[in-house]
């Protein structure tokens, strides 16, 4: 394993950043928010990352104490990444720095790639930013596929790829266009949701109170 390198400079700032500031690390954070994930499955929905950088970051990661590693009991056999509590930690960082990137987003280049559960945590930021919406599962529904999140999650994934795992609290269905304007910070959730860009279903306190907006 290669030597942890470092700014050697006494500030929490450069401390995390001696551990986090290296690319592709915090978007590995960003999909390992979905809860466990394989190897190639990482790989799959991170475009662009060499085998090599993402086995690199993996291992400097759980060096750190961000990230751990399980075996899957059989059938499944497979090795899975999963965050410690100190690496679920850095959502609200994570967070932050979508908000202060918002107005970098911008008109999407032909470049770039694109997955549905990359819109989770705009989504998740827009819900929370407007409060009162309560917490509970949303599904959502986009042209380029389907998501859930876990509004207030204090544990566990936060998102997940397809549809909820249970009866959602809410069902949201948007194009992407709305969805990346509430990504771009154009438009509230509540905003999209009085104008009809957003359809809320469910019956759940979080759908009503989306509705009552």
């Amino acid at each position: 394993m290669s030597p942890r390198r470092s700014y050697d400079q006494y500030c929490s700032a450069a401390r995390a950043l001696d551990a986090v500031g290296d690319r592709w690390t915090l978007l590995i954070v960003r999909e390992l928010l979905a809860g466990p994930r394989r190897y190639t499955d990482l790989h799959a929905d991170l475009p662009g990352v060499s085998t090599d950088v993402l086995a690199s970051r993996l291992k400097d990661m759980e060096r750190d104490g961000l990230t751990t590693r399980r075996r899957l009991p059989p059938p499944g056999a497979a090795y899975v990444y999963e965050l410690t509590g100190r690496g679920r930690e850095l959502l609200p960082v994570l967070q932050a720095l979508g908000k202060w990137g918002e107005g970098e987003l911008g008109a999407r280049r032909p470049t770039d790639a694109l997955r549905a559960h990359w819109f989770a945590l705009p989504l998740l930021r827009g819900l929370g930013d407007e409060g009162a919406a309560g917490t509970g599962l949303v599904e959502v529904r986009l042209d380029e596929g389907v998501f859930h999140l876990e509004v207030g999650a204090q544990t566990g994934p936060v998102y997940g790829d397809g549809p909820a795992p249970g009866e959602p609290d809410a069902l949201l269905v948007l194009d992407t266009d709305t969805c990346t304007a509430v990504a771009q910070g154009e438009l509230g959730v509540r905003d999209a949701v009085r104008t009809g860009r957003i359809e809320v279903g469910g019956d759940g306190t979080l759908a009503k109170a989306l509705r009552e907006a």
